[in-house]
């Protein structure tokens, strides 16, 4: 490769971002955690169930919503009074187990992984409150009936510089101090 390319190159690799909004300070941060995370471990291979079932849920809504639609198209409204009744309740309460679903299930989940060999199953998620300036990013292991998690609450200034470019080698670090501490905990039991 020339210089030229390796300029290039290393600059698509820098993520930016603006650094005064929480939100997307919190994407950035979990894109590049989920990049550490599968992208150092080739044993690791990434599940996606979480999101297959909200994908399910919400096409499952939309499926009631475009069939209610259909039927009234096809009959109108007197007559499609009891299925469009149906529908509206059948489309709220999958909206209902849709919000359980991302509340109590997924809980800031971003990133799910499997273990190829073994049973284990690797899940990191995060927290940053509005107007703080916190990241809290939990990476939690299960295999078998056992669940460990270990939890770093840190400044995401401490993975951004002033430009607002994410130090890529330093959230790589945390993430890495984080899967070792799992993995040195089940080696020692």
């Amino acid at each position: 490769m020339t210089k030229k390319e390796d300029k290039t190159q290393a600059a698509e690799e820098l993520v930016k971002v603006y650094k005064w909004d929480g939100s997307a300070v919190k994407h950035a941060l979990d894109d590049a955690v989920k990049t550490c995370l599968l992208g150092d471990r080739p044993h690791l291979k990434e599940h996606f169930g979480l999101v297959n079932t909200r994908l399910a849920l919400c096409a499952l809504a939309v499926g009631v919503a475009i069939m209610a639609h259909a039927w009234d198209f096809t009959h109108p409204f007197p007559q499609s009074r009891p299925v469009l009744l149906i529908s509206v309740l059948a489309y709220f309460a999958l909206m209902g187990v849709l919000t359980l679903h991302t509340s109590f299930r997924e809980k800031g989940t971003f990133a799910v992984a499997v273990h190829k060999e073994k049973e284990r199953t690797w899940e990191a998620s995060s927290d940053m409150k509005k107007y703080d300036d916190k990241y809290q990013l939990t990476l939690s292991v299960k295999d078998g009936k056992s669940q460990r998690e270990v939890t770093s609450n840190k400044s995401c200034a401490a993975f951004i510089d002033t430009n607002g470019i994410i130090l890529d080698h330093l959230v790589a670090n945390e993430v890495n101090r984080l899967y070792n501490s799992l993995s040195a905990e089940k080696k020692d039991k």
